[in-house]
């Protein structure tokens, strides 16, 4: 019995263990190489984790440094802006010297413009006044002319002759020509449109050389100093 027992355990010692045999060996190497792969995708797999760290940690420093940059930008144009806004309320900082130079400057001007406004209407005032006095003065000579007038048309040839005559008739062209120096001046009417504005009507006549309307007949001769009517002429109208 102790023979036999020493012949398995022999037997026992040389059996061929599964681990050095080719068949072993391969499914070991094969073992190693399904675990090497993974070892292998575990260093790939770090390296690209690292690469993603590296990138996003760019990208965050990238966008910190647009934000930066950003803010930068807005606090030198805030700081532009408020320089300019102060600059600008220094110029427009009111001056109490300057407003009193220019308050007396309007009042001036004001002034100077109601003075200019006084003296254009006084020499209006002025010409109206002449105006009115030359007006009222040839009126009150035109009687005389009238008179003058009456009196020469009322000479013969023989007596226009005469040298009272004569005298007469110089007087009374040295005073029409000084009235014309007046701008007095007499207005037309025999042959003329009646005009109501320049004549009066104080009759109708009949008349074969004048058609109906016009003026066939002076009574009062009529004058006007400048543009205005001094006396209306008294006229007859053919019917």
């Amino acid at each position: 019995m102790e023979e036999k027992e020493r012949n398995e355990q022999d037997l026992d010692e040389n059996k061929p263990d599964d681990n050095t045999t080719p068949e072993g060996n391969e499914s070991k190497e094969a073992a190693e190489n399904q675990t090497e792969p993974k070892e292998s995708d575990a260093d790939t797999s770090e390296p690209d984790s690292l690469e993603n760290e590296a990138s996003i940690e760019n990208d965050t420093n990238n966008d910190d440094k647009t934000e930066d940059e950003s803010a930068g930008e807005q606090m030198e144009n805030g700081d532009k802006k408020a320089k300019k806004k102060s600059f600008l309320g220094k110029e427009k900082k009111p001056n109490k010297l300057q407003e009193k130079v220019d308050e007396l400057e309007d009042r001036v001007k004001r002034q100077m413009a109601e003075f200019d406004n006084f003296r254009k209407r006084t020499e209006k005032e002025k010409s109206a006044m002449f105006e009115t006095g030359a007006k009222s003065v040839v009126e009150k000579i035109l009687p005389v002319v009238d008179n003058f007038e009456r009196g020469l048309a009322g000479l013969t040839e023989e007596e226009r002759k005469q040298p009272f005559a004569e005298g007469m008739n110089m007087v009374y062209k040295q005073l029409m020509t000084e009235l014309e120096k007046l701008e007095v001046k007499p207005i037309e009417a025999v042959g003329c449109e009646f005009n109501p504005d320049l004549h009066n009507a104080v009759m109708q006549v009949e008349s074969e050389e004048y058609e109906s309307g016009i003026i066939a007949q002076e009574l009062q001769k009529g004058y006007t100093y400048r543009d205005s009517v001094v006396r209306h002429s008294m006229v007859a109208v053919v019917s």
